[in-house]
């Protein structure tokens, strides 16, 4: 059975779970260490320790550290509803009325009343980056916070996109114009619901390692990591496909970032609009994996983009692993054709990636 960890928080552009479940079982054993230096909803970390093996991950956004470490360090199950009864006994409806009332128009047209003025207390009050407990509980708000309403009681938000938050604007006209009234949700009962129904599968005891960083930076870590490395599974951003801080802009306020769209707050690496600029963000990629990687190691990577050819992809991505400094061979690669997103039946016509290159590399020193 899949385990009920692994779609706890839904990302765009996220590989599946099968993907690093192959890799990591056939390049590695128990024991090892993998690392995967982009690591969004925490796949690859969270079924190395499902393998036996020893994790590192690094990302530079909270939502992804955030949901990372909620899967790799879960709490037992009753202390996570101990604290959401805790949270629940400690909320004060009233008290949350005037900071609802300076929310943009966004909010208000998401989220029932009541909805909002829980998801602002939770947002307050979840010490996600210190409690074990409080992470968990933030990456399940996380999942719930948007999605098809329409389709499931799991969520809170009005109809939007369970990948991406849809920008305000679009989402207000959007739901206007359908008639489309937010659902009144009790946040504290969904997180119990949600909580008892992740923990159906038994969460790991594992060893892993979480950093919230620029990939870049874990050069700087190599002396202080699990060690030897003796692979990485990863996807790095894609070319001109997504944009973090405005696809998970809604995410990132509930971590405390601001009520609205930003862009290249967080990083400026998320998405390059240039192809330059993007390769050589991944040259900066193979030079940090030359720093840290193991002899005789193993990097297997999933790239996609727009307006590249595959072959023109897989050239330069070969022709990257000179800035390693090391001998790096490509052991094999395979390409694929994308389905139709999820996010078609809410913004019909938005092109994404349409194929995705594999590609296995092996560290010859």
């Amino acid at each position: 059975m899949r385990h009920r960890f692994h779609a706890i928080c839904p990302y765009f552009a996220m590989f599946p779970e099968a993907f690093a479940e192959k890799w990591i079982s056939d390049l590695s054993r128990r024991n090892d260490v993998v690392l995967d230096p982009f690591s969004g909803r925490g796949t690859t970390a969270f079924q190395s320790i499902l393998l036996g093996r020893k994790a590192i991950a690094s990302d530079v956004n909270d939502v992804a550290y955030c949901v990372t470490k909620a899967k790799v360090h879960a709490p037992k199950l009753p202390t996570v509803l101990k604290r959401i009864n805790a949270l629940e006994s400690e909320y004060c409806k009233g008290s949350w009325l005037h900071r609802a009332r300076k929310m943009p128009e966004f909010f208000h047209v998401a989220y029932s009343d009541n909805t909002l003025r829980q998801t602002l207390y939770l947002r307050e009050n979840l010490d996600w980056r210190k409690s074990k407990a409080d992470c968990l509980i933030a990456a399940l708000v996380l999942g719930a916070l948007h999605g098809e309403t329409n389709k499931s009681p799991s969520y809170l938000s009005n109809q939007m996109p369970r990948t991406i938050s849809t920008k305000p604007a679009y989402s207000v006209r959007f739901w206007r114009e359908r008639g489309l009234v937010a659902p009144d949700r009790d946040a504290f009962d969904l997180l119990r619901t949600q909580a008892k129904y992740r923990y159906e599968s038994d969460p790991p005891s594992g060893d892993a390692t979480i950093f919230h960083c620029d990939m870049r930076h874990l050069a700087w870590k190599k002396d202080t990591l699990p060690a030897p490395i003796r692979l990485a599974v990863t996807s790095p951003p894609y070319l001109d496909v997504t944009n973090f801080e405005e696809d998970q802009w809604l995410r990132l306020w509930f971590m405390g970032g601001p009520p609205n769209v930003t862009r290249n707050r967080v990083s400026r690496d998320d998405r390059h609009e240039s192809q330059p600029k993007y390769w050589s963000f991944i040259a900066d990629m193979w030079r940090m994996f030359g720093t840290v990687m193991g002899k005789k190691s193993s990097v297997v990577i999933r790239l996609g983009g727009r307006g590249q050819e595959i072959e023109s992809m897989l050239d330069r991505l070969t022709a990257s692993v000179t800035f390693t400094g090391r001998k790096v061979e490509l052991v094999s690669h395979s390409y694929s054709q994308l389905q139709n997103r999820q996010t078609d039946s809410f913004r019909p016509g938005t092109k994404g990636c349409l194929v995705e290159l594999d590609c296995h590399f092996r560290f010859k020193n």
